[in-house]
């Protein structure tokens, strides 16, 4: 699983200051991402998300 932002992010920084590992930092443009090297798949971010803005996908 990975996750994804969505353009639904409205910057509250939950997932930011909730991810477990620090893989979400806000872009230059002030909207959270997801450092996919880092990113571990545990999902919390989905689930904290609340405005359901960030959706898992599976991994290719």
């Amino acid at each position: 699983m990975k996750a994804k932002v969505t353009d639904s992010c409205v910057s509250c920084g939950s997932c930011v200051a909730n991810c477990p590992v620090s893989a979400i930092k806000f872009n230059a443009n002030g909207q959270a991402e997801v450092d996919q090297t880092v990113c571990v798949g545990c999902g919390y971010c989905v689930k904290i998300c609340p405005v359901e803005a960030i959706i898992a996908e599976e991994e290719e």
